[in-house]
C-alpha cells in the first residue's frame, strides 16, 4: 500500500503523537509499505523550531524509510488560545497543498490532537478521492473545554459538529480506549467503523535505559531513590500536585528525589512555585531527547502518571504509564477510570486519588519503603505490556484496518 498519514508532530518531537506516529509508521515500511508523513517544522511544545530546523516552507526528509515532508504553520508555544489556534489551523492548509503534491494513495491517515489535522485528513482524501481513517487520540474539543482553555460557546458547538462530521466522514475511526468508542456510539456513530488500538510501547527500546549516565547527570548520591514524572507539564497534568507531595516526603524520606521531565504551559510557573518553596527533593530537567527520557525512566525505582480530577480524564490511557510498564517501573497513578482499570489489572502499580498530594505521598513512602513490593510490581507491568502493549503488534493491528479499507475501494 501507499500511506499517506498526516500528523501536527513527529520525531524529533517527543510527545505522544510524535513517538505513536513513528513507532507504526515505521513498523508499516518494514512490513513493504510506502509511507509518506506530512507534518510541521519541530517545535512542540516552545513555538521555537529545534536545532537543525528553521521556519521554511517545505522540507522533505526520510526517517527509518518513512518519506517525512514538513510543511510550513505558524509557530506558537503550546500555551493561549489565540496563537495555538493559529498554528493549528494554519497546519490545514499547508498539509493539503502538500497531499495534494504527493500523488495517489491508497488510504490517508489522520491523527488527532491536533482536531484540525484530521480536517486536512478529511479534505485530503475527498479530494484525492481516497478512503480516510481518524485516528482518535483525544476527544477534542472536550478535552480543551475540560481544562478551561476554552469556555462554552457558539464556536464551541460548531467546532463539535464539525467533529461528528468527521467521525461520520471516515472509513473507520481508529480509537485509543474502549471508552471513546462508548462516547462516539452514544453520540449516534456506527459501531461498525470504530476499532480499538490503544497507547503501547517499544519494548525493546524502553528496556534499553542506561540507568548510570542518567544518575550522574542528574547528580544523584548513591542512596537516592529516584521518583519520577515523564512527560507534558501542561494544564492538565497535576504537577503541583508533585511539590506538594515533596514537602509531605521532605523530612520522612530525605533519600527521596523527584525528577519532572518535559516541558509545557505549566512549567515556568511551577518552576516559579518550586524556587520559591525551596523544594530541595524536586529536580525540573526541563524537555529532554526522548532518549534521556528513557536513561531517566531507567534510573527511576517508581514513575508517577498523573492528570487532574475531570469526568473527560476518565475515558483516557496515558501512553506514559505504558512506557513505565514497558521499563518495568512499578507506578503511582492518579488517573480514574479506564487508565486505574488498566493498572489494576496488569497489577502494576498504586493508584490514587487524582490531585490529591496526601495520597501520592503516601504511595511514594509505600512503595519507598518496601523493594520487594517496587520489584514485584514492575515485573508484572513488564509482563502486562510484552502481552498486552506491544507496539510492533498494535502496529500490525492497526496496518490491517488500513489494508482493509484500502481494498474496498
Amino acid at each position: 500500500m501507499r500511506i499517506l498519514f498526516l500528523s501536527h508532530y513527529f520525531p524529533p518531537e517527543v510527545n505522544a503523537p510524535a513517538n505513536r506516529t513513528f513507532e507504526h509508521c515505521r513498523e508499516w515500511v518494514q512490513a513493504g509499505h510506502e509511507v509518506h508523513v506530512v507534518t510541521c517544522i519541530p517545535s512542540h511544545p516552545r513555538g521555537v523550531p529545534f536545532p537543525g530546523y528553521r521556519r521554511r516552507w517545505y522540507l522533505r526528509e526520510e526517517a527509518d524509510g518513512i518519506s517525512v515532508h514538513r510543511v510550513w504553520t505558524y509557530l506558537a508555544a503550546n500555551q493561549g488560545v489565540i496563537k495555538r489556534t493559529l498554528n493549528y489551523v494554519s497546519f490545514v492548509p499547508s498539509a493539503l497543498w502538500r497531499a495534494l503534491r504527493l500523488g495517489r494513495f491508497d488510504v490517508v491517515v489522520a491523527t488527532s490532537p491536533q482536531f484540525f489535522c484530521a480536517v486536512a485528513g478529511w479534505l485530503a482524501g475527498s479530494l484525492k478521492r481516497t478512503p480516510w481513517v481518524f485516528e482518535l487520540r483525544d476527544l477534542w474539543p472536550e478535552s480543551v473545554a475540560a481544562v478551561g482553555a476554552l469556555r462554552r460557546s457558539v464556536a464551541l458547538r460548531l467546532i463539535e459538529r464539525l467533529e461528528l462530521r468527521l467521525y461520520r466522514s471516515a472509513a473507520r475511526v481508529v480509537c485509543l480506549t474502549r471508552s471513546f468508542i462508548a462516547n462516539l456510539e452514544r453520540r449516534g456513530i456506527a459501531a461498525s467503523k470504530l476499532v480499538f488500538v490503544p497507547n503501547g510501547v517499544d519494548l525493546e527500546f524502553w528496556a534499553g535505559g542506561r540507568a548510570a549516565d542518567a544518575r550522574w547527570e542528574l547528580a544523584l548520591a548513591p542512596g537516592d531513590l529516584v521518583v519520577s514524572y515523564i512527560g507534558t507539564v501542561g494544564m492538565a497534568h497535576s504537577i503541583g500536585t508533585v511539590l506538594e507531595a515533596a514537602q509531605m516526603l521532605a523530612w520522612a524520606h530525605p533519600h527521596v528525589r523527584l525528577i519532572v521531565v518535559g516541558d509545557g504551559a505549566e512549567l515556568a510557573r511551577l518552576q516559579e512555585e518550586h524556587r520559591k518553596g525551596g523544594h530541595a527533593n524536586v529536580v525540573f530537567t526541563g524537555l529532554v531527547p526522548h532518549e534521556k527520557a528513557r536513561d531517566i525512566m531507567a534510573a527511576s525505582d517508581i514513575a508517577l502518571v498523573l492528570l487532574i480530577r475531570s469526568d473527560l480524564f476518565l475515558t483516557v490511557l496515558p501512553s506514559k504509564m505504558f512506557e513505565a510498564m514497558g521499563a518495568g517501573k512499578a507506578i503511582v497513578l492518579g488517573v480514574a477510570g479506564e487508565a486505574r482499570e488498566t493498572l489494576e489489572r496488569a497489577g502494576a502499580g498504586i493508584a490514587i486519588t487524582p490531585e490529591s498530594a496526601e495520597e501520592l505521598a503516601a504511595a511514594i513512602g509505600k512503595l519507598v519503603d518496601d523493594e520487594a513490593l517496587r520489584s514485584r510490581l514492575g515485573e508484572a507491568g513488564r509482563r502486562f505490556a510484552a502481552a498486552e502493549c506491544d507496539r510492533r503488534r498494535l502496529a500490525a493491528r492497526m496496518l490491517a484496518v488500513l489494508d482493509t479499507v484500502a481494498r474496498r475501494t
